[in-house]
């Protein structure tokens, strides 16, 4: 978060001067902007930010020569833009940054007065200098904070050179705009800024009802949207998007990064419609996919007996409401009597909100370990735990997943089978294992940053491997090469996972139709000693 505000701040400093060119106006710190979200995009493993932390208070920009103030280190707060500057009026010759000592020429003091103190050593113009926090105590927090003045200078050296010598005239808003997303772009796939609109889409995306066509994607660094899993019963299922596919293009205008500023192109007003142009393995030519928006009430929950006994619940999200929605579900499953075991369905589940996905966990354990997070900072590290109350009273669980089963569900699944509570069937899932933080701005703006790691009861990192399943199920109708692409670790820039490069690694595929339930049920009936690959009978792609 300090290069953040370091972005902001940077307009208080003085120009670096461009040879044979006049000063320009000092820029000014434009409001904070959009990040690269995914538009339609219900993000995965997100954990909001408490809602009472209150906003920093915005300070005065420092004036010239002073130092730089520190920004507070406490990423549970709300992080204030900086105080907008004034534009400084360009003085002749050009001035030097804000921070740069330049000794004067002082007359010789009167015999007798007490002698000058020596100036202080002119540093090397080639050493890194290091801007220190400043005297007030409400703004420092030590020297952890401390920011290389000279990357500040080189900011401001190359915003200036686009500024005067571009082929057309940059807004300054729009330098800004462009270099704050940079920021968090270059990062990982799941750091984000979400300015006003995309803020607003990811709260409604966690609650389950927003207008657009139903699909959960993650943004690559061109700017195409990759799917991670079409939401059940959606536009977008019922046009026949496939977790996989790569979307390019809406109503013939190609994505680049900028197209999902703000709601992006996937949303929109209800009943209104957009063609997509698709990418998908084993077509030779990019598909054309009419689909129509419409209000996405998304029922994260449902289920239904597979025959007496046996039930099975679908879960498609991890939303607000997914943990009161399993209870119920259950409990009307169970209305007829005990059970004596649960399917539990999380193929093509990207995740969603972490604590409902504990919750969960924590109604079919009765003690045990769910899941722990791990960062750099303290407040990034949390441990979750089970208390007593199993509400299956011990019947076993199998767990479906797939190649589309991220975070959330990959926390869930996991808690599950290293408490020895339940047995995966599936695919190795995607192998989303980080945690992203969204921290609101008082603008109405929100970071969404990626801040810790998660560990599965067993110590194992999620991150760039996956849940491996105990009975491998194979896809019968996919292309062979789709398989090991489809992942975590297939995404440009993705976080370095601790268990990535052994053998065997990112291996899932999409498993559609009912062909996994099938499996899954005779999994419970007669569990097999130990993971054994099997094909999974009939898997195919109804549902689409």
């Amino acid at each position: 978060m300090r290069h953040l505000l370091l972005l902001l701040i940077l307009a208080a400093l003085s120009p670096v001067p461009l040879p044979a060119q006049e000063r320009a106006a000092e820029p000014q710190a434009g409001p904070a902007v959009e990040g690269a979200a995914g538009a339609g995009q219900a993000p995965m493993g997100e954990v909001p930010a408490a809602p009472d932390a209150a906003p920093a208070a915005s300070e005065p920009a420092p004036a010239a020569g002073e130092p730089e103030a520190g920004e507070p280190t406490d990423p549970g707060a709300a992080v204030a833009p900086a105080a907008q500057p004034q534009e400084d009026t360009p003085q002749e010759g050009g001035a030097e940054p804000a921070g740069t000592e330049r000794p004067a020429a002082e007359p010789a003091p009167p015999a007798g007065s007490p002698a000058t103190p020596e100036p202080a050593a002119e540093p090397d113009p080639g050493e890194a200098r290091v801007v220190g926090p400043s005297d007030d105590p409400d703004a420092a927090e030590g020297s952890s904070t401390r920011v290389p003045l000279a990357e500040i200078r080189r900011y401001v050296a190359v915003f200036n050179a686009i500024r005067e010598a571009y082929v057309e005239p940059v807004d300054d808003r729009e330098l800004m705009q462009s270099a704050i997303r940079g920021l968090l772009l270059d990062l990982d796939p799941h750091s984000a800024y979400l300015e006003g609109d995309a803020a607003e889409a990811f709260d409604e995306s966690t609650s389950g009802a927003y207008a657009g066509i139903g699909v959960e994607v993650l943004q690559l660094p061109e700017g195409s949207l990759r799917v991670v899993a079409p939401i059940d019963d959606t536009p977008a299922e019922r046009a026949g998007i496939r977790s996989g596919d790569t979307i390019v293009a809406a109503d013939g205008v190609t994505f680049t990064p900028s197209s999902h500023d703000g709601a992006g192109p996937l949303r929109g007003e209800p009943g209104t419609s957009v063609v997509l142009t698709v990418l998908r393995e084993g077509a030779a030519e990019p598909l054309e996919i009419p689909v129509e928006r419409q209000i996405i009430r998304v029922a994260s929950v449902r289920g239904r007996m597979l025959e007496p006994g046996y039930a099975y619940i679908r879960i498609a999200a991890f939303q607000v409401d997914t943990a009161a929605e399993f209870q119920r579900t259950l409990r009307e499953l169970q209305a007829d009597g005990p059970l004596r075991g649960l399917v539990m369905d999380l193929r093509s589940n990207p995740g969603g909100l972490l604590t409902s996905a504990v919750q969960i966990a924590d109604d079919l354990l009765d003690a045990g370990a769910i899941v722990s997070t791990r960062g750099r900072i303290s407040i990034s590290d949390a441990e979750f735990s089970a208390t007593p109350g199993d509400l299956l009273d011990g019947a076993p669980v199998v767990v479906i997943v797939d190649a589309g089963s991220a975070s959330a569900s990959e926390v869930l699944a996991g808690a599950l089978h290293d408490n020895g509570r339940a047995r995966i069937v599936g695919s190795r899932t995607f192998g989303k294992g980080s945690v992203q933080t969204v921290l609101p701005l008082d603008n109405g703006d929100s970071v969404k940053l990626t801040t810790a790691r998660y560990y599965t009861p067993s110590g194992r990192s999620i991150q760039a491997r996956g849940i491996d399943p105990d009975v491998v199920l194979e896809a019968e109708d996919r292309p062979a090469r789709l398989a090991g692409e489809y992942s975590e670790a297939a995404l440009p820039g993705h976080l370095r996972g601790d268990e990535e490069a052994l053998p065997g690694d990112n291996a899932g595929e999409v498993l559609d139709g009912d062909g996994p339930i099938d499996a899954a049920l005779a999994e419970l009936k007669h569990p097999t000693p130990g993971p054994q690959p099997k094909a999974a009978p009939s898997v195919a792609n109804a549902s689409r």
